[in-house]
């Protein structure tokens, strides 16, 4: 029973190897041995497949310790219960968190500061199912007990509440849906080229506003309405001497 858990384990190492060297364009000049030495997103899945077998045996302290560690070293959090399939490649991989109860299928990959957690304390199922062929950008946020559609892509820095659907891309804080099958959705809420700009309205509301106090002062210094005298200070008599 041993025997064949390690060499599932090892198979699902080699493929992990395998996906970061087809997926890095820097890992496709170098050795097995530099890819498992010095790729934190390799070093930190290594882990989680022996810490997750474990945890499967019943194990619960073990795991622990090497999530602990593999966090001190990496920067990466994976918990043990998480499910992760096959060809998982994380790059980079600074701040990534992968919850208990996420389930990641086949061939995702993921960036740095990426977050597949939780929104509360409830029990059960509480964290982000990805399905195979995904690809989610860094810094994204993925809470909540949905699901990630086969083949989509999730924007960096995207934070994602409700279930997406298959190759859909989903941008923004909250997450709205871009495209599906590469053509934009119809309705109100998808135009993201024409999105409203808070910075830009309050400089022309700002500059209309200045406009009309111009001509008020225009007016007050009685000038034609419309044109703009440059105000200076009434110069008083001058004596000799200052």
């Amino acid at each position: 029973m041993l025997g064949r858990t390690l060499q599932r384990v090892v198979g699902e190492i080699r493929a992990d190897v395998a996906a970061a060297r087809d997926r890095d364009p820097a890992a496709q000049s170098v050795g097995t041995f530099a890819i498992l030495s010095s790729w934190g997103g390799v070093q930190a899945l290594l882990a989680h497949r022996l810490a997750h077998a474990l945890h499967l045996k019943g194990s619960r302290v073990i795991p622990r310790v090497i999530v602990y560690v593999t966090r001190a070293l990496t920067g990466i959090e994976i918990h043990p219960g998480a499910r992760i399939g096959s060809d998982f490649f994380i790059d980079h991989g600074s701040g990534v968190v992968i919850g208990e109860t996420a389930e990641i299928g086949d061939r995702v990959t993921i960036y740095q500061g990426v977050t597949l957690g939780g929104t509360g304390f409830q029990r059960g199922k509480r964290h982000p199912t990805i399905e195979d062929n995904v690809t989610i950008g860094s810094g994204a946020k993925l809470l909540g007990p949905i699901t990630v559609g086969h083949g989509s892509k999730v924007g960096a820095n995207t934070v994602v509440v409700a279930d997406v659907p298959e190759r859909a891309t989903v941008v923004g804080n909250p997450g709205h849906i871009v495209r599906v099958d590469g053509r934009r959705p119809e309705g109100p809420d998808t135009d993201w080229i024409h999105l409203p700009d808070p910075v830009a309205d309050a400089i022309k509301s700002l500059s209309e506003r200045l406009a009309a106090i111009e001509r008020r002062l225009a007016d007050l210094d009685g000038g034609d309405v419309g044109e703009v005298h440059e105000l200076r200070p009434k110069q008083g008599p001058t004596t000799a001497g200052g």
